[in-house]
C-alpha cells in the first residue's frame, strides 16, 4: 500500500491503520457483530518536509514559517511513526552523484543479497509459523535476536537519547538482525544496530 502526500489524508484514516500495521489483521465491527480479516501487507509513505516542500533544501529557501511545518508534519502522530520500521530521507541529488554508475550496486547483486538472507530466514524460523523477522514477537525477538555486548550497549544508550518506546526497542531487533542477515552474520554486531538506529526519525513531529 503507498500512500503519496502522507499528511494530506485525514488523521481519521491514518490512524485505523495502526491495528493492521500491528497486528496484521483488520477488526470491522458493525451492529450484530465483528468480523476480523488477515491484513498482512507492506505500506510505503512518502512526504515533503514541509507544504512548500524546501524545508532543509540548501538550494531552495523554504518560505513556511517554523509553526506552520511544526503543524505540517505533526499531522500524522508519534503513535502511527511508530510503527514503521524504516524512516528515510531524501536529499537534493546532484548530477554528478546520478550520472556516475560506479556508485551504484548492480540490481542483480542486489537481488542475490536479499534471497539468500530469505533463505537465512526461513532456516531460522523452521518449525515456527514466522516466516520473516518483521513477524517476531518480542519473546521471538529475544530468542532470535543474538548480539553483541557492544551492540547491546548502544541500543541501550540510544534508547536513553533518543527516548525511544519498547516498541521502537523491538523493531530497531528486528530490523538489525535483517541487516546482519543481508551481511551473513550469524550474530547482530554494534554496526548493524547503528544502521538500524538510523532509520528512526531524527525529528519530533
Amino acid at each position: 500500500l503507498f500512500l503519496d502526500e502522507l499528511p494530506e489524508f485525514g488523521q481519521s484514516l491514518l490512524e485505523v491503520l495502526r491495528q493492521p500495521l500491528e497486528d496484521k489483521i483488520v477488526t470491522i465491527s458493525r451492529a450484530r457483530g465483528s468480523l476480523t480479516f488477515p491484513a498482512n501487507f507492506m505500506l510505503v509513505g512518502a512526504m515533503n518536509p514541509c507544504p512548500c516542500g524546501y524545508y532543509g533544501d540548501p538550494y531552495h529557501p523554504c518560505t513556511c514559517s517554523p509553526g506552520l511545518v511544526s503543524r505540517y508534519q505533526k499531522r500524522i502522530s508519534g503513535p502511527f511513526l511508530d510503527r514503521i520500521d524504516i524512516f528515510i530521507e531524501v536529499p537534493h541529488i546532484d548530477y554528478e552523484k546520478l550520472s556516475d554508475e560506479r556508485l551504484s550496486e548492480q540490481s542483480k547483486n542486489v537481488q542475490q543479497r536479499v534471497t539468500e538472507a530469505r533463505i537465512a530466514q526461513r532456516r531460522r524460523f523452521e518449525g515456527t509459523k514466522l516466516a520473516a523477522n518483521s513477524e517476531m514477537t518480542p519473546l521471538e525477538v529475544r530468542n532470535f535476536c543474538q548480539t553483541e555486548e557492544t551492540a547491546q550497549s548502544l541500543l541501550k544508550a540510544a534508547m536513553k537519547q533518543m527516548n525511544l518506546s519498547a516498541r521502537a526497542f523491538h523493531r530497531i531487533l528486528k530490523l538489525a538482525r535483517t541487516i546482519a542477515d543481508l551481511e551473513k552474520s550469524a550474530i547482530i554486531k554494534a554496526n548493524h544496530i547503528a544502521e538500524a538506529i538510523q532509520y528512526r526519525p531524527r525529528r519530533q513531529v
